[in-house]
């Protein structure tokens, strides 16, 4: 199950899960490109932010069942294309916190942005 926000509908996300990977589509809109004619930095890090987010399953509600603790991204190459698409997977998993990557390519293959980030489990038990 796949966390439900209205964030993710604004951006209108695509999800498909494969294997313990996630891969998110982002359709890139005009309001997504900043003053330099690319997509701006703060997309792509929501786009890592969301993939890494929704590894973990979200409750039957859609609820998330983590939250990011720490998200770095680097940007490797300008922006641009019709479509984001993020590959995110889990590297480590504790009892409380997740390690995780995500490399965002745009729609030539070519990749954009690399991500990592470290979740805390909320559903601790």
């Amino acid at each position: 199950m796949f966390i439900r926000q209205p964030f993710d509908e604004f951006l209108g996300l695509k999800y498909e899960k494969i294997d313990n990977n996630l891969q998110i589509i982002l359709p890139v809109q005009d309001l997504f490109i900043n003053s330099a004619g690319v997509i701006h930095g703060g997309i792509i890090s929501s786009l890592a932010d969301v993939a890494v987010s929704n590894l973990i399953p979200a409750t039957e509600d859609g609820i998330q069942q983590a939250v990011t603790v720490d998200l770095n991204v680097s940007f490797m190459k300008p922006a641009t294309g019709t479509y984001l698409m993020a590959n995110a997977k889990i590297e480590k998993q504790g009892k409380t916190l997740i390690h995780t990557e995500c490399s965002i390519y745009n729609d030539k293959q070519e990749i954009v942005a690399k991500s990592r980030a470290i979740l805390f489990r909320t559903n601790l038990k």
